[in-house]
């Protein structure tokens, strides 16, 4: 839940109630929001929203809403590597100071996720505080050229909105036409394991997992209901017996390999865990945004080798260059990958 920490002065209210705005933009969330009409300082709030911003238009960012790490920022662009960190406005993990924000005097706010009562109940209350427009987009993966489009456009960077919509219709095209001819009988049951023992994970319809469902997969969570994220017990796993698991962190991955408790699971006796790669951000989640392009990829090579042809290593590169704008080195590249696919 957003947390609205300290009071905003009359002071900074009088600053931005006087911003000139020049032309209504209906959100995600149904709210017609008086934005400017060039947009040259754009404050995310939160981490998918973060993304969207630095891979459409990173001059325009304000700047982060979690510091990057150090790994990280082997992977970002060396302008934004070092952009200040102001916390998130959205989550559990709320951290924003309202009077950081105010300093940081962007020209919009944008949320990227979820939209429902509560995300546009708390959009309300930011921008009737600072004053600055506040907009809502969503965040589901198959809107993705959609939302790319329509931030594009937004942040008058249309062209460069085009380039990123195309790969991303083209990334979600080959995936449905090559899901389609998988008979059921051949799509694996998997386990996506959080945190450092593997026992959080997502319901039926968690953003999440997301794209474990739109690559065809069974997310066998889904047995425990539906819902967003939740703890569950190695006993749970046991009986659901993936035939895959997936791994956000490293150490679980280790664990389901070598503790005992976990080795009659169908996963670990077939060697299918995978760590999830994750740099410069999640490839799978964490964050749910326009990163997980690239998970499709890694997933179609990783749980479907026979029914799609995946260039993995040039995929990769293809992805870091034109959304990321880096050039990845083959060493960066085997990093990224270290464990994630099937050893040949």
């Amino acid at each position: 839940m957003l947390k609205l920490l300290g009071t905003v002065s009359i002071a900074f209210l009088t600053v931005f109630a006087g911003m000139a705005v020049a032309r209504p933009f209906k959100d995600a969330g149904g709210r017609t929001v008086e934005i400017p009409e060039k947009i040259s300082r754009v404050l995310t709030a939160g981490p998918p929203a973060a993304v969207l911003a630095y891979v459409l238009a990173p001059e325009k960012l304000t700047g982060w809403v979690q510091e990057p790490t150090k790994e990280q920022k082997e992977f970002l662009m060396p302008s934004v590597r070092d952009l200040p960190t102001y916390g998130r406005l959205t989550g559990q993990g709320g951290t924003a100071n309202m009077e950081a924000v105010l300093a940081a005097k962007p020209d919009i706010i944008i949320d990227v996720g979820t939209v429902n009562d509560t995300y546009i109940s708390l959009a309300d209350k930011v921008q009737q505080q600072t004053g600055i427009p506040y907009i809502l987009i969503d965040g589901n993966f198959a809107k993705t050229p959609e939302t790319l489009r329509l931030v594009g456009d937004l942040l008058g960077v249309s062209a460069r909105a085009g380039e990123l919509a195309t790969y991303a219709e083209t990334t979600l095209k080959t995936l449905n036409d090559g899901i389609a001819k998988v008979p059921e009988a051949e799509r694996p049951k998997v386990y996506y394991g959080r945190g450092p023992e593997g026992l959080e994970t997502g319901l039926a319809g968690s953003i999440n997992l997301e794209i474990l469902g739109a690559v065809g997969a069974t997310n066998v969570a889904a047995a425990a209901g539906k819902g967003g994220l939740t703890n569950v017990s190695l006993e749970q796993i046991l009986g659901w017996n993936p035939q895959v698991i997936l791994a956000a962190s490293p150490k679980f991955a280790q664990t389901a390999k070598t503790d005992p408790l976990w080795a009659n699971i169908a996963a670990v006796k077939d060697g299918k865990v995978y760590p999830t790669p994750s740099m410069p951000f999640g490839w799978f989640d964490s964050p749910p945004g326009v990163n997980r392009l690239i998970g499709v990829r890694w997933l179609e090579a990783l749980l479907y080798p026979k029914a799609f042809t995946v260039d993995l290593k040039g995929d990769v590169k293809q992805f870091f260059k034109l959304f990321y704008q880096v050039e990845l080195t083959d060493a960066q590249l085997d990093s990224l990958l270290k464990g994630a696919t099937p050893k040949s």
